[in-house]
């Protein structure tokens, strides 16, 4: 992997990360439907200036509302009733483990030993977090955060499948054209001011500056480089660095708003990244490297 591509898969982790912060503070002026709504609204306006992707619509279709428009609605819906940030940083890298597990349903691609273990130990931190669910937790939050992962997972494999012609900053635009009608839906049914016009006229700075930032960089740029990287390197090369984003969004959140758990759900977040770990990480080509160094190593010395 070239060190510019390397350099900009942590940055785009970097991005996912902090999206963790801007999450509670566009929650403080627009509800989770008008959040989704705007995000994905500044996101689809190039779509006037740029060509469609060579794809059908309706893989367009199918990628918006799996990548975006289930994974955000739920997971700001999961924030809005009482999901930690912190913990939502880490509960939503169970995308890789569904990921997995549709791709052994659906296409037969069955896991690896390593990715069974990763697996196993990343659902014990699930359980772990699941005996947390009380007042700090609502045990509907939980849920809604796991569709999100899914629903991640699910567009995570219909992005691998995409063919390597497909530009990715095109498609991150035309799939952002997805989630705005389905999340202005959802605010005219739940919400009891649904006007966005209204909204915006009365949010806050930070919270309009949030918006500007998930819409963006966090929309178009992170997911447009994520794209392109899984199109051009194998899966084990690039997911390594997914690492990056839910420790730079606990340490965030810890930093910025005080957060802080329990013993059981830091026991449960570090499984669920331990997991991640398993799975992720090329652990026979770090065997080997570290192997083959030894052997250099051992050559090197002199006799005594």
């Amino acid at each position: 992997m070239k060190v510019r591509d390397m350099a900009l898969a942590a940055f785009a982790n970097v991005i996912w990360g902090f999206t963790y912060v801007a999450y509670p503070i566009a929650l403080e002026s627009f509800t989770a439907s008008q959040m989704a709504v705007l995000r994905f609204l500044l996101a689809c306006l190039p779509v006037l200036f740029v060509a469609r992707p060579n794809l059908p619509l309706k893989n367009i279709l199918a990628i918006g509302l799996t990548l975006f428009t289930g994974q955000f609605l739920l997971l700001f819906f999961a924030l809005a009733v009482g999901l930690p940030p912190g913990l939502a940083s880490v509960t939503t890298q169970m995308h890789a483990f569904f990921a997995v597990l549709i791709a052994a349903i659906f296409l037969r691609e069955y896991p690896t030993l390593r990715q069974g273990i990763g697996l196993v130990v990343a659902f014990s931190g699930l359980l772990l977090i699941g005996l947390t669910v009380g007042a700090d937790l609502p045990l509907t939050a939980l849920v809604l955060a796991m569709c999100a992962a899914m629903s991640w997972g699910t567009g995570s494999i219909l992005l691998r499948k995409t063919p390597k012609g497909v530009a990715m900053v095109p498609l991150m635009m035309w799939c952002s054209m997805v989630p705005p009608i389905p999340a202005y839906i959802a605010s005219l049914v739940l919400d009891k001011d649904p006007s966005l016009v209204h909204a915006v006229a009365q949010s806050s700075v930070s919270s309009l500056l949030a918006i500007v930032f998930l819409g963006t960089l966090a929309t178009t740029v992170a997911f447009a480089i994520w794209g392109h990287l899984m199109q051009t390197y194998p899966s084990a090369a690039v997911a390594p660095f997914a690492l990056l984003s839910p420790c730079t969004g606990v340490i965030a959140v810890a930093l910025i708003f005080g957060e802080k758990f329990g013993p059981l759900r830091a026991a449960g977040m570090a499984f669920i990244l331990a997991g991640l770990v398993i799975v992720v990480l090329p652990w026979p080509k770090i065997a080997r490297a570290l192997l083959g160094r030894g052997r250099e190593e051992a050559c090197r010395t002199p006799p005594q």
